[in-house]
């Protein structure tokens, strides 16, 4: 196959990294296995990519070849009795719920978009609202075919004894390129959750609310005013629902608006920062209370809004997102948000959470049990990364780590301190692949 063409240049979804690289695009069995051997003979290796919602350079591969995988979505199997399904990997959540969901199933765990493929949520073991009590996407993965660089093709299995299967669910497309996954979906009544927002002032807030919340609910997330201070910080929103009784199997609808264009430098700003989590705090304070609500606006609130990504500007954005051990995870925490409100930096959509005990049956899969926090940042150049610097120390202190699907600019010493069984996945890499994250990490 001789179908990999040249790109000017492609940015990852924070729109921070870009790189030159060559892209194919194969919507064939035969296309793909010839394109996944081209790629790993190249120089600079090859790399499956999906919908390119990863933040940082996971998906990237600067100077080298590119499978884009979403040509190839087409459905093997499906039982309704038995909400097990088989698909190509570039096939989408999005695409996955409209199959599903008419029939009384949903994916096990989904993640903050619904724009992502079935390789790419196993890639990067995804994790939901539904942490504490259903794992990792991975973990509802029955089946997968991974296809590697030297032609040969291995059909895996969470009990496979070689440790591949391992090395592959949150391998971020190192392992072999996945060709297609069999997954155990969910059963649902319907489309809608009971929900209820609690509105608290302070982490010791957060944290009994959260002990109690996930005895009693599935989902369970807070946004948290990132900027505060003093008596303020830690204040925020708490989310909890469960799924609803309530029959209709109303699907989600397309994105209803787009951003045209970038937004201006200016818009964010440590000014309009605090003015905005000031009166959403205030806003979502006053609606809180128990409502029904449709899964789209409980677990894809920015699908609803096309290109969001634009709305931080040309220089593009970060995702800073770490987990916590239980035993640090309050006194980390604190640190964090001080250090953001002291910057003048922060986010509109910062995200707290806690990680339930279940194990990932990923070799490098992110969640933990603790608490995981996540914020967006403008990216400002060295003023930025100093900043992160600065989380690094208290993430590293505590005996956290960060999310490489998030990430674009950690270096190998973090990586290898947050991720003790890298020894035995790197073995499994296929010499073939590669990706801008991987060669700043694995020295």
């Amino acid at each position: 196959m001789t179908g990999f063409q040249a790109t000017s240049e492609l940015s990852s979804w924070g729109r921070v990294v870009r790189a030159r690289q060559d892209v194919v695009r194969p919507h064939w069995r035969d296309q793909l296995a010839a394109a996944v051997e081209e790629a790993g003979a190249r120089p600079e290796g090859g790399l499956a990519v999906g919908l390119a919602r990863s933040y940082g350079d996971s998906g990237l591969n600067s100077g080298g070849a590119v499978i884009a995988m979403s040509g190839l979505d087409r459905v093997h199997s499906f039982d309704p009795a038995t909400g097990v399904v088989r698909a190509d990997a570039g096939m989408s959540l999005d695409a996955l719920i409209g199959l599903a969901l008419p029939h009384g199933w949903f994916p096990a765990v989904v993640p903050g978009t619904r724009f992502v493929t079935l390789g790419g949520a196993i890639a990067n073991d995804v994790h939901g609202k539904n942490h504490h009590d259903a794992g990792t996407f991975g973990r509802h993965v029955r089946r997968l075919a991974l296809r590697r660089t030297d032609g040969s093709v291995r059909e895996l299995t969470p009990d496979d004894p070689s440790g591949l299967f391992a090395a592959t669910v949150g391998g971020l497309g190192l392992t072999g390129v996945i060709a297609w996954a069999e997954l155990q979906l969910s059963r649902w009544a319907g489309a809608f959750l009971d929900s209820e927002d609690i509105a608290f002032r302070g982490l010791d807030a957060f944290f009994a609310l959260s002990a109690e919340s996930v005895r009693t609910h599935a989902y369970t997330a807070a946004w948290v005013d990132c900027t505060g201070r003093g008596r303020n910080l830690g204040r925020g929103i708490f989310s909890r629902a469960n799924p609803s009784p309530d029959p209709r199997r109303t699907l989600h609808r397309p994105p209803r608006v787009s951003i045209p264009v970038d937004a201006p430098a200016a818009l964010l700003n440590p000014l309009t920062l605090r003015a905005f989590n000031a009166g959403y705090f205030a806003l979502k304070a006053a609606r809180a209370g128990r409502r029904q609500a449709h899964y789209d606006s409980v677990f894809f609130p920015l699908d609803a809004i096309g290109a969001w990504n634009r709305l931080y500007g040309r220089a593009g954005f970060y995702q800073y997102q770490c987990v916590v051990p239980p035993a640090s995870a309050r006194d980390a925490v604190a640190e964090l948000l001080a250090q953001i409100a002291a910057s003048g930096e922060g986010s509109v959509l910062a995200v707290l959470k806690t990680f339930g005990a279940l194990p990932s049956p990923g070799l490098l899969s992110f969640p933990m049990e603790g608490t995981t926090l996540a914020l967006d940042f403008r990216n400002r150049g060295e003023p930025t990364l100093k900043l992160f610097d600065r989380f690094d120390a208290i993430v590293r202190e505590a005996g956290g780590r960060l999310y490489p699907a998030k990430d674009g600019r950690i270096g190998a010493g973090m990586f290898q301190a947050g991720y003790p069984q890298l020894a035995a996945f790197a073995p499994h890499v296929d010499p073939g692949l590669t990706s801008n994250f991987w060669k700043r990490v694995k020295s």
